[in-house]
């Protein structure tokens, strides 16, 4: 789980500086200022949640061989997490940059899966049993 889900989120903060890069230079003059704080919110939940993914990976090398359910669980969390994060910040980039704001229904579903995949990560955690 660790190299998976580490890349996984170091993939999206690159995606998210990149992601960021362009609506700061390349969307200024093309979106409204509303579309263009759209896009910021995707970039800004992208950037948390590759950071937050790439902790669970570190979290599930902690916790190591000896407690398999609970990386698997972590695992389930952070595929959630990454889930989440597609649909959410996906959707606000599509809205920003074509204007279909009926895209911003499925924005929340993106954010139930995100929070969905925290709770297991903390009730994986404080399950763990340090030796």
């Amino acid at each position: 789980m660790f190299r998976k889900y580490f890349a996984i989120g170091a993939i999206g903060a690159a995606l998210a500086i990149a992601f960021g890069a362009f609506g700061a230079h390349g969307l200024k003059e093309m979106v409204s200022e509303r579309m263009l704080q759209n896009f910021e919110t995707g970039v800004r939940y992208q950037m948390y949640s590759a950071l937050g993914i790439m902790i669970i990976a570190l979290a599930s090398k902690l916790i190591g061989n000896s407690a398999a359910s609970s990386e698997k669980k972590l695992a389930v969390g952070a595929l959630l997490i990454t889930i989440g994060t597609c649909i959410f910040s996906g959707s606000l980039y599509i809205m920003a940059l074509t204007g279909a704001t009926v895209l911003g229904a499925i924005t929340p579903i993106g954010g139930v899966l995100m929070i969905t995949g925290w709770i297991i990560v903390i009730t994986r955690i404080l399950k763990f049993k340090d030796n």
